[in-house]
């Protein structure tokens, strides 16, 4: 019992830490507080790709200039969407960018309020990296390409559990093996 609660809480904290991994915004500014700082997506880019900054520091139909020179990418504007509160921009990694973390910068017009976050450079873009193919293990596949292989398999892993079964009942009824 306590085996299989360790294997669960196991189980349940690396699947929380890997979504945490995966899915969390990068978030900067005054004191780690989340409202009113740089939110970049993703927060992990490939050289060559767009990335998204958004933030509310600016308040309501504000402005502000961003600066991603330190990636490569130069500045760039942040406008508010629909006249609301998050003010959104984006930029182009560089191709040339090396792999790292930068920091991206947003100044806001109207009240100045400087606030930033961290962007990761890596060598490819997982969000575009869909796995394929298959692991080389040596054992070989469940599912051979010849189905008569296949049937010859399934037929003897039968005929092995109905004799481990008939012996299990003459053992139990005392018939000796």
């Amino acid at each position: 019992m306590r085996r299989t609660a360790r294997l669960l809480t196991g189980t349940a904290l690396a699947a929380a830490a890997a979504g945490l991994v995966v899915a969390a915004p990068a978030y900067g500014g005054e004191d780690g507080d989340p409202s009113g700082a740089l939110l970049l997506r993703p927060v992990s880019v490939a050289p060559g790709d767009p990335a998204a900054v958004d933030t509310t520091a600016c308040g309501e139909s504000g402005t502000a200039a961003g600066d991603a020179s330190a990636v490569g990418a130069g500045s760039f504007t942040l406008t508010p969407e629909d006249g609301g509160t998050v003010a959104t921009g984006q930029f182009r990694v560089p191709p040339g960018a090396q792999p790292g973390t930068y920091e991206i910068v947003a100044t806001c017009a109207g009240n100045g309020r400087r606030v930033t976050g961290d962007l990761v450079v890596t060598l490819s873009s997982a969000a575009h990296v869909a796995p394929r193919g298959s692991v080389k293990t040596g054992v070989g596949g469940a599912l051979g390409p010849d189905p008569v292989q296949t049937a010859a398999g399934v037929a003897a892993l039968a005929v092995a559990a109905a004799g481990g079964t008939w012996l299990l009942h003459r053992r139990a009824r005392g018939d000796g093996i």
